[in-house]
């Protein structure tokens, strides 16, 4: 009891000086507890909506792919109305209707703008049947009674300012056509941003199937007391087996949340992670408050053991702070979490991903890893400061403030670093040198870790010279305020070193991922250069295929040399070893060979394009042992098979079409049903001799009337390439900002706390003529030198790090290193200022001390 009232003592009388620490374990525990809450609400969002849009029983082609893929024909699979017939025949059925949906559409207004959503989520086109009244509402005008009707959800109709009576352009496969609204419906579950657009049966099957008499899928409603899986069981008798997929409820809600949760168990992950990584630098600020509080309180530490108190009941003292300190973080880390959650469902609402606070979800477990994991994560940090408090002795009580450092354990501290640094150094560059991806990636994960741990081991070493070199290029000019700031900053290396080392962790990520996204880019743009001679590229930019409208538009614009069709066609393979394999060959005009410039190691790519020939890989023809005259047997879509030729093997060292093989398109065509045949996902162009301005503005005028599809030069694709790893690259650091903030944190504790520590000093300075000027300028150098310490550590490991793993993507041929020195000298000069920011307030304090009580100070 004695023990517990001692910790709570102590806690409270130097609250201020574990607020910092405090807040490190709030940020952590709240990102943790705001990405728990943020994916478990989405979960909740999708589970409601399928659970709502899914019928008692769902009967649908068996060929019919789930989720959001929009199907390579632009139409999807589809079954006989007579289907719908037989279905009400069955047992338990209290009704049966048919219903059509589409994502393989894209709708624009009547400024020709798209109305889809901009966050990924689909475009969806239907028939307004009564299963959807089970999860949204006609709450403005009426259901489409004709071919000139469309109705839209009130999302879309809000976003993008529609009205009833507005006229919506919708371009599906079969061609464009018009309609007006004539009403709006909401839905009454969540829509996390999906674009919903009705039309009646009869337009549904005929400008989004093709034909009338056909549906996507059958809703199945069950008789009074009849339960799903009696209801399914009845319905596959009554159809008699047959090309057919039935799910009850559950299961097709089941199977759409697999489509979603994969995307967020993904970005779960990955939030998880950037949180880890703040946990770890906060307990380096964690252990550096209990170590210069435990430094502080030396004299208190020994009277109590001179008055009795064991090593133990010391221990214990601290550690029962350290779990105060990781409760009351913790509990306002999952409150701000909860607000995080909050926060992430605004922002997404407003990238068009829309998600209702009605559906926020606290889960019991969420608190409660937030609770554990920042306490133990607290608790572990004070272990080894506490241990050193159970060390000190009664006679400690004679002696000032401060211990003395252990000089054996510093020795025996380098040499650990030392070998943890050369052993990680040997793995980095083994897996610069490795010849399999595999083998690179565990000496690329062992020698990460092993300099990381190596670099924090050390710091206190390469303290001692690296801040003397800072100094000299940095605080020297500033006269003997920049001498003390750099004897300040070596008077306790282990100190100096852990702080830099916390900053270090978040800057030696974000240097690695710069060297890695650059020198993606640098390769990209290289691989590019060499290989694709297209003077244009033509695709959607949210996965439609290209419709034939857009197609016979862009063949017709003027000035153009040749448009290269290219089409992916999901074949079959039986090799001449008598493997069969699925896989997908590219069906593409023989000018693509001229579009894509592709080394052969045997034959002509040219014969590839011949009657009844196809080319390989040169990877799967080694493992299958195939040779340039070989036959290959290849089924196609629909059922067909041929014998084809391999005319030529190609080299598989590109990034671009690696392992495709190639056959014209009129081989594929001969052989693939057309309502089978897949449309272009891409299409190439040359524009004709010095005519390539005048191409490129015919190109995109042919395309004005489909705003889902970019035509792009060479210089756009790359443009949009670098643009693409660019945000990537800006989430991943704005995610690891959250570790940055946590280092900033830690150097504004260290400096409070020393500044503490130096009361007396900081007293005696001012009394032989310091100003407060001076003094605040050298705790804000002492700051900045730090910082620059850290960042000098971080980004040499960062590029280390960066390097290797660049040589090991080179396996997968990304070749070109690319260091941006920009990014990393711009990180540097930040750094500085991040120092500066740190010591506002700890140099304010400082400058605020009344001399005589600072001179008093014991």
């Amino acid at each position: 009891m004695t023990v517990f009232r001692t910790s709570m003592r102590n806690f409270f009388a130097h609250k201020g000086r574990m607020a910092l620490s405090a807040v490190a374990v709030l940020l952590s525990v709240a990102f943790v507890s705001g990405t728990l809450v943020f994916t478990d609400t989405m979960n909740t969002t999708f589970d409601k909506l399928f659970a709502a849009t899914s019928s008692d029983v769902t009967v649908s082609p068996k060929a019919a792919k789930g989720g959001d893929e929009t199907p390579q024909t632009g139409r999807p699979e589809s079954l006989p109305a007579s289907v719908v017939e037989t279905v009400r025949t069955a047992d338990g059925v209290k009704s049966a209707e048919g219903a059509v949906s589409s994502m393989s559409v894209t709708v624009v207004n009547a400024d020709n703008k798209n109305v889809g959503a901009t966050s990924g989520a689909p475009t969806i086109a239907g028939n307004w049947t009564r299963n959807d009244l089970r999860s949204m509402e006609i709450t403005s005008g009426h259901a489409p009674r004709g071919p000139t009707e469309v109705m839209v959800d009130a999302d879309t109709a809000e976003k993008h300012h529609l009205a009833i009576g507005d006229e919506l352009r919708t371009i599906a496969v079969t061609g464009d056509f018009r309609a007006k609204i004539s009403g709006i419906a909401t839905f009454t579950v969540t829509n996390p941003g999906a674009t919903v657009v009705f039309f009646d049966t009869a337009t549904s099957q005929r400008e989004l199937l093709g034909g009338t008499g056909r549906f996507t899928h059958v809703n199945v409603t069950a008789a009074e007391g009849v339960s799903d899986s009696r209801l399914k069981r009845d319905v596959a008798a009554a159809l008699g087996g047959g090309p057919y997929k039935l799910q009850t409820q559950q299961e097709a809600a089941d199977a759409n949340r697999a489509d979603v949760g994969s995307f967020l168990d993904v970005m779960k992950y990955a939030m998880l992670g950037f949180a880890g990584i703040a946990f770890l630098v906060g307990i380096f600020l964690i252990v550096n408050t209990f170590s210069m509080l435990v430094a502080q309180r030396t004299r208190e530490i020994g009277l109590m053991r001179a008055l009795g108190s064991s090593r133990r009941q010391v221990n214990r003292s601290v550690l029962l702070e350290a779990v105060l300190l990781g409760v009351f973080g913790s509990v306002a880390g999952v409150a701000a979490g909860v607000g995080l959650a909050v926060g992430l469902m605004k922002l997404m609402s407003s990238m068009g991903m829309e998600l209702s606070t009605q559906d926020l979800t606290v889960k019991w477990t969420t608190p409660a890893i937030g609770l554990v994991l920042g306490v133990v994560v607290t608790v572990v940090s004070a272990y080894v400061p506490a241990r050193r408090a159970g060390k000190i002795s009664p006679m400690a009580a004679l002696r000032d403030a401060g211990t003395p450092a252990d000089g054996r354990a510093g020795w025996v501290r380098a040499v650990i670093g030392l070998l943890l640094t050369g052993a990680g150094g040997a793995a980095l560059l083994m897996a610069a040198r490795a010849d399999e991806a595999g083998e690179g990636s565990v000496f690329l994960g062992a020698g990460v870790v092993c300099t990381l741990v190596g670099f924090v081991v050390i710091g206190p070493l390469l303290a001692g010279g690296l801040v003397r070199v800072l100094s000299a290029v940095v605080l020297r000019m500033f006269g003997p305020v920049g001498r003390m700031a750099e004897r300040n900053a070596l008077r306790n290396p282990r100190r100096t070193g852990a702080t830099g080392a916390a900053l270090m962790i978040g800057l030696a990520l974000v240097a690695c991922l710069s060297v890695v996204g650059s020198s993606m880019v640098a390769s990209a743009t290289d691989e590019l250069d060499k290989s694709v001679g297209a003077d244009f590229i033509v695709q959607s930019d949210n996965g439609q295929p290209i419709m034939p409208q857009a197609q016979a538009a862009l063949e017709k614009a003027p000035d153009i040399a040749h448009v290269t069709e290219y089409k992916w066609v999901d074949v079959k393979l039986t090799a001449p070893d008598g493997k069969t394999e699925s896989d997908g060959i590219v069906a593409a005009d023989p000018t693509y060979a001229q579009d894509l410039r592709r080394e052969t190691v045997a034959g002509e790519l040219s014969a590839a394009y011949g009657k009844d020939a196809m080319s390989v890989g040169d990877a799967y023809a080694k493992k299958h042992g195939v040779e340039v005259g070989d036959r290959m047997s290849v089924v196609f879509p629909g059922g067909r098979s041929a014998e084809l030729t391999v005319a030529a093997i190609t080299s598989d060292d590109t990034n671009v079409d690696k392992g495709a093989m190639y056959t014209n398109i009129t081989t594929a065509q001969r052989y693939v049903p057309a309502d089978k045949m897949p449309k272009n996902m891409i299409m190439f162009a040359a524009a004709e001799d010095g005519k390539e301005k005048e191409a490129y503005a015919a190109l995109k005028d042919s395309l004005a009337a489909y705003p889902q599809y970019t035509v792009q030069n060479q210089t756009d694709f790359k443009q949009d390439l670098k643009d693409q790893i660019g945000q990537l690259l800006n989430i991943v650091y704005g995610l690891l900002a959250l570790a940055i903030i946590v280092a900033v944190l830690g150097v504004v504790n260290t400096l409070a706390l020393s500044v503490v520590e130096r009361t007396r000093e900081i007293g005696l300075l001012r009394a032989i003529g310091l100003s407060r000027r001076q003094l605040r300028r050298m705790i804000r150098l002492e700051s900045v030198v730090i910082a620059l310490f850290g960042a000098l550590l971080g980004l040499g490991l960062g590029m280390g790090w960066g390097t290797s793993a660049q040589k090991l993507l080179a396996l997968e041929g990304l070749g070109v290193l690319e260091i941006p020195w920009p990014t990393i000298l711009t990180v540097f000069v930040a750094s500085a200022f991040v120092g500066l920011f740190a010591a506002l307030v700890p140099a304010f304090r400082a400058g605020r001390m009344n001399v005589l009580n600072a001179i008093a100070t014991e």
